[in-house]
């Protein structure tokens, strides 16, 4: 059975709105009317919003399923939000989930996503879910899941059978990486993306909410472990 891994950087949900009018329920999406529903406005204690599925562009490598895109949202699969949070000691002292556009420029996003930290990526979003991990929120959508080591190394492996799993593959790197100098800072020497991965040089950003390495280096985090209590990056 293939198994479907999200991209996510260690590093375009448009904003609906709702209003009742009278006895209807109308629900607009970039300035365009999607729903009408009839409803009593005093009968009704609250609207939840749930997110719409995200069908994700893949690519199959050695009967795993991998995004062909970093991930690019701003809640939980749930709905629960993931706070922007732009300033750099404010990032550095956090114990929740966050996430940033490089640079804090949102025309990084189009092409590298987001940037979320490590807490955002275990699905923690307030104190009670940092102390007990069965609290946590998943992030990725539904069918998708944060890819493990294990997966990264089956990955790596298949794509040069010598590598034994390490992460400093030229081969395996070059298979990964999309071609050119158009997002890649000049030779990009090797890169031939055989894979179809299309990686990105996304940047990061260190503990201390500095950014770096944009247009030089494609972290992603992973996790140690299946239930991420321990999270890493490749």
């Amino acid at each position: 059975m293939k198994k479907f891994y999200l991209r996510i950087c260690l590093f375009i949900i448009t904003t609906s709105q709702a209003q009742t009018i009278q006895d209807s329920l109308y629900v607009w999406k970039a300035g365009q009317l999607v729903m009408k529903q009839s409803i009593k406005p005093a009968d009704m204690d609250s609207i939840t919003f749930k997110r719409p599925a995200v069908n994700l562009i893949h690519v199959t490598i050695c009967n795993q399923v991998w995004a062909t895109r970093n991930l690019d949202v701003t809640t939980y699969s749930d709905g629960t939000p993931i706070p922007q949070v732009t300033d750099q000691l404010a990032w550095a002292s956090l114990t929740t989930g966050a996430w940033r556009y490089y640079n804090n420029d949102p025309a990084n996003n189009a092409v590298y996503g987001k940037l979320y930290n490590w807490y955002a990526v275990a699905g923690i979003y307030d104190a009670a879910s940092l102390a007990d991990p069965t609290l946590r929120k998943n992030i990725s959508p539904t069918g998708w899941h944060v890819s493990t080591d294990t997966e990264w190394s089956t990955l790596i492996n298949c794509l040069d059978p010598t590598a034994n799993g390490g992460n400093n593959t030229n081969v395996a790197g070059g298979a990964l990486k999309e071609t050119g100098t158009t997002h890649w800072i000049s030779p990009n020497t090797g890169a031939t993306n055989s894979s179809g991965f299309t990686g990105l040089p996304g940047g990061y950003l260190n503990k201390n909410g500095v950014f770096t390495n944009l247009r030089n280096r494609g972290p992603w985090w992973r996790s140690l472990k299946a239930n991420f209590t321990s999270l890493y990056f490749r």
